[in-house]
């Protein structure tokens, strides 16, 4: 994914300027910055979230491999390509194997046309999420029954059953109690193996400790974003070092 020259504005208030940026294959990329600074607005232009917000503009470009996301592609297509994790878990209210088999049976993918391949990518998706030991004894009770961590996983599980090239994660630990946490940022280590991912995040301790390359946001502006070692220690911008010291945010 590149991002190029992007604005994004609100009727009159330009929430994003001139953002650039690009996620290279099997990298996590942390977006940090205080509240209100654009992180979540940029996070949701990947994945073209903001097309529901009917006062929304954007200009400049957004490539997935070298298409631009707001030229003719298929906003469906999309969103099966960029899987998007959301700060609250939303399991669907049906069962856990259900969930996970929801997407593929929209989108009739090839692994959803019979019951034992459907079978096999479900499994596949919850081992890949670290879900599957908890659940394999339960893919048909209710997502509603099981925990706050458990149904994030679900969430990333429901994604990961998509094959998509990035998934897209909105504060997904800040729900969370410590130890879950702590599973989904263990998950999100292996996650890097097969897929990109961008999370957005107020922790910088979690930021340090899973990203390889960290956006500094503020005021709508991408202040800073390099490898997550220099940000942390070495940043080129006063106002990162302000923000990560603690000065201000």
């Amino acid at each position: 994914m590149i991002v190029k020259n992007l604005d994004l504005f609100y009727g009159d208030f330009q929430a994003l300027k001139g953002i650039n940026f690009d996620l290279k294959t099997n990298e996590a990329a942390a977006l940090i910055g205080p509240s209100g600074c654009g992180k979540s607005t940029f996070i949701r232009v990947l994945n073209r979230m903001n097309d529901l917000i009917p006062s929304c503009r954007i200009t400049g470009e957004a490539l997935l491999d070298g298409e631009d996301i707001y030229g003719s592609i298929d906003v469906s297509d999309l969103r099966a390509r960029v899987g998007m994790v959301f700060q609250k878990p939303n399991p669907f209210n049906m069962s856990v194997f259900e969930n996970v088999a929801y997407g593929p049976r929209r989108r009739r993918m090839q692994d959803a046309k019979n019951k034992k391949t459907l079978a096999e990518l479900v499994e596949r998706s919850l081992v890949k999420a670290a879900l599957w030991d908890e659940v394999k004894d339960r893919l048909k009770k209710s997502a509603q029954s099981l925990s706050g961590g458990q149904q994030q996983r679900l969430c990333i599980a429901r994604s990961i059953a998509m094959s998509p090239e990035i998934i897209l994660m909105d504060e997904p630990t800040s729900a969370l109690d410590p130890i879950a946490t702590g599973r989904i940022e263990e998950l999100i280590g292996e996650l890097k193996r097969d897929f990109s991912i961008v999370i957005v995040t107020h922790s910088m301790s979690q930021a340090s400790r899973i990203s390889d390359r960290t956006a500094f946001f503020l005021l709508g502006d991408l202040v800073e974003y390099a490898p997550t070692a220099e940000v942390f220690t070495k940043p080129k911008d006063r106002r990162t070092e302000d923000y990560i010291s603690g000065r201000f945010g």
